[in-house]
C-alpha cells in the first residue's frame, strides 16, 4: 500500500526505474533505489495544483531513465493559494482476512501558506499515514515439476518453492540420490508473515521560503523529507524500517531563466532483506551441507525401517529440522535481531546504505529574443 507505481508506457516493475517522477521540476527518486518510492516524499493532495504527464520517452529532456514516461507534480503557488487547509482520510482493511483482524487506515494532511506584500511567502505541508499493509501469504509452488519423474507432486513435492516462503529458493535446494533415485529437495524456509512486520507508516513534509525581487523573478528554498516504514519489492522483498529521504533545493525562475540545484539524501535506517533473513535463520541452526546430510541419512533409515517414500520424506525433514528456530520463541527473535545488524546478505540481512544525489541545471529560453529579432528583420525588409 505504501509503494504505488506510476507508469504510462511499456513494461515496468515495482522499482519503476524507467519512469521519471518530479516535483516542481526536481527529481523525486531515492538515490540508492534509483526510483521514487511512490509519493512518499512527494506533495500532499492539498498542495497539488496539477500534474504534467509525458506518456512516451523523453530522455532528451529528462535523462536516460525517462523511457516509460515522466510525471511532474506542480504544487500550489503560496502567493496565489494562501491559508490553512486540513484533510482527513479514514478507511478499514483486512475485513474477513484470515491473517489479521479488520484494522483502520488513516491519512492526515495539512497545508499552510502565507505571503507578505507580494514579496515574501512561505509554505508548510505535512502528512501522516498509518495502517496495516496487505499480508503476502501466497503458497503457490513455482517449482511444481521438480519431482514429477518420481510422482511426488503437489503437497508431496519435497522441492517446493512457494512464493511467500523464503529459504526454499533455487539456492536453498539440492538434487539428492536417495535409495537409488534422484529427488530435488529444498530446505523448509519461513513464511514472510513470520519474518517481517506489515505495519505501514509514512511521515512526510516540506517547507518553502519564497522571495520575489521583481514580479517576474522568484527565488526559493525548499526542504522535503519522508520517514517511512513499509514493504518494498524488487527481486527480493524488503522491509523498509526507519527509512529517511531528504531533499534540499534552491531554485530561481524568471520569464527566460530557470536555475535549480538540489541535494537528495537517503538513509535506509533499520531496513532488511526478508529473504536473506529467512535463509540465514535456517542456516543459524544448521548449514546447508549438514542439513542435506541429515536429511539423506534419515530418509535412508526410514526406508530401511519400512516406510514408504512420502513417509520417509516427512521423517527426513523433521529430523533435519531439529534445532531449527521456531517463529515466536526467544531463539528466533534473537536471531532476527542479530541478523538485522549484519550488512552482508551471505550471513546477515541488513540493508544499510547512505547515498546522495547532487543535481544542478540551468536553462535559458531564448525564444522571445529570437522572435523579437525575427520581427525586426521582417520590418526592415518591408521598408
Amino acid at each position: 500500500m505504501g509503494f504505488k507505481v506510476i507508469n504510462s508506457r511499456g513494461f515496468t516493475n515495482t522499482t519503476n526505474v524507467r519512469f521519471v517522477q518530479m516535483v516542481d521540476g526536481a527529481d523525486n527518486q531515492a538515490p540508492h533505489i534509483g526510483a521514487p518510492i511512490a509519493n512518499s516524499m512527494g506533495p500532499t493532495d492539498l498542495d497539488i495544483y496539477k500534474v504534467e504527464i509525458v506518456p512516451g520517452s523523453s530522455s532528451a529532456m529528462y535523462g536516460m531513465n525517462a523511457i516509460n514516461g515522466t510525471a511532474n507534480f506542480i504544487t500550489k503557488d503560496p502567493f496565489q493559494f494562501q491559508g490553512l487547509s486540513i484533510q482527513q482520510k479514514t478507511g478499514v482493511n483486512h475485513v474477513h482476512d484470515h491473517n489479521a483482524n479488520a484494522v483502520p487506515f488513516s491519512e492526515t494532511s495539512l497545508r499552510l501558506a502565507k505571503s507578505y506584500k507580494k514579496k515574501f511567502a512561505f509554505k508548510l505541508n505535512g502528512a501522516f499515514m498509518k495502517g496495516t499493509d496487505w499480508f503476502a501469504d501466497n503458497r503457490t509452488d513455482v517449482n511444481p515439476t521438480a519431482n514429477i519423474s518420481t510422482n511426488l507432486t503437489g503437497e508431496q513435492n519435497p522441492g517446493k518453492d512457494q512464493v511467500n516462503i523464503y529459504g526454499d529458493e533455487p539456492g536453498n535446494r539440492k538434487t539428492l540420490t536417495l535409495d537409488g533415485k534422484q529427488y530435488v529437495v529444498s530446505r523448509t524456509g519461513y513464511a514472510e508473515k513470520d519474518a517481517t512486520s506489515y505495519g505501514l507508516q509514512n511521515i512526510k513534509g516540506d517547507a518553502g521560503l519564497y522571495y520575489k525581487p521583481k514580479p517576474n523573478v522568484e527565488i526559493s528554498y525548499i526542504y522535503r523529507f519522508a520517514y517511512l516504514n513499509t514493504t518494498y519489492q524488487r527481486t527480493n522483498r524488503f522491509r523498509l524500517d526507519d527509512y529517511l529521504t531528504q531533499q534540499n533545493g534552491v531554485f530561481l525562475k524568471s520569464n527566460s531563466i530557470q536555475f535549480k540545484t538540489y541535494l537528495t539524501s537517503e538513509n535506509t535506517g533499520r531496513s532488511y532483506n526478508i529473504r536473506s533473513l529467512a535463509e540465514n535463520i535456517d542456516r543459524s541452526s544448521k548449514s546447508d551441507d549438514q542439513w542435506f546430510k541429515d536429511f539423506s541419512k534419515q530418509f535412508n533409515k526410514s526406508i530401511t525401517d519400512g516406510n514408504n517414500v512420502q513417509g520417509a520424506m516427512n521423517n527426513a525433514r523433521s529430523f533435519a529440522d531439529i534445532g531449527r528456530p521456531q517463529p515466536g520463541n526467544d531463539i528466533y527473535s534473537d536471531q532476527v535481531s542479530n541478523l538485522r545488524t549484519i550488512n552482508n546478505w551471505d550471513y546477515g540481512a541488513a540493508l544499510k546504505v547512505k547515498s546522495y544525489l547532487y543535481h544542478t541545471e540551468f536553462q535559458h529560453d531564448l525564444t522571445s529574443k529570437f522572435l523579437a529579432g525575427l520581427g525586426k528583420h521582417y520590418r526592415l525588409n518591408l521598408m
